[in-house]
């Protein structure tokens, strides 16, 4: 029980690897907020790791782009926990694509989730934080924050201004003892993103079988299998905990060796 009687809130908690980092949140003993746009999805999510875990586990609807919702958000995790030790920035969108096709409105779609949500969630919790003089903000980055990625751009440099943020934010907040960083995983190959969406995408504009899709990207990571949940949860439990209390500011690579910078 690594995390016994934290406070934590989690955005994009409803499915993927938000539901798997506020399971492991809850199980080492935190009580979670799970934010997430889809309210059946997210309650759905929380009953069941409240089930599994025993701990007091939330549900709201929250747009992470939508400052009103990110202010409620805050406040009910601090109404009914009475502090926030923890944000997790998890909510993000991909949308791939050349460049030159890229229409304007799926390009501002990416930055203002994945990175203006960001900030709005980030800012709102270190009001709070700052109040109580301590706290710790961890955001889902990706390997795309540290090199640029193939027609995705947009994803890329969301993830780019990410990385920054979270240094601005971690030199910003120290002198409030708040600490700010982020995880960099590689591809979650079995992640409801990839299965539902990016394998038809790749195998669409490559012409191969999803199949060859899968092999292409292993063949990438020198470790040769993909990321998974528990990789980028080992991590972020360690970051969650007093073990880092040396650290903010930092980008950290869970990609198998793909990424080595």
């Amino acid at each position: 029980m690594r995390l016994e009687e934290k406070k934590a809130i989690v955005t994009g908690a409803g499915q993927g690897l938000g539901k798997a980092i506020s399971l492991r949140l809850a199980l080492e003993g935190s009580d979670v907020l799970l934010a997430d746009i889809n309210l059946a999805t997210v309650r759905e999510t929380a009953d069941e790791i409240a089930k599994q875990s025993g701990r007091k586990v939330l549900a709201v609807q929250t747009d992470v782009t939508n400052e009103v919702d990110v202010r409620e958000m805050v406040k009910r995790a601090v109404d009914e926990f009475g502090r926030i030790d923890l944000l997790v920035a998890n909510a993000g969108v991909l949308v791939s694509g050349s460049s030159t096709d890229m229409e304007i409105k799926s390009w501002r779609k990416v930055i203002d989730v994945n990175l203006t949500g960001y900030f709005i969630c980030a800012r709102e919790a270190a009001k709070q934080m700052i109040v109580q003089g301590y706290g710790n903000i961890i955001q889902i980055n990706s390997k795309s924050g540290k090199k640029g990625s193939y027609q995705n751009a947009a994803y890329a440099s969301s993830k780019f201004g990410g990385i920054g943020l979270t240094q601005s934010l971690a030199l910003e907040l120290a002198p409030h003892g708040i600490r700010v960083n982020c995880i960099c995983p590689g591809n979650l190959l079995d992640s409801p993103l990839w299965v539902d969406s990016l394998y038809d995408q790749y195998s669409r504009r490559w012409r191969i079988s999803k199949e060859e899709v899968r092999k292409r990207y292993l063949e990438q990571v020198p470790l040769k299998r993909a990321c998974t949940y528990d990789d980028v949860t080992n991590v972020l439990l360690f970051l969650a905990s007093d073990e880092s209390s040396y650290m903010t500011g930092q980008a950290v690579n869970v990609t198998g060796g793909q990424e080595m910078r």
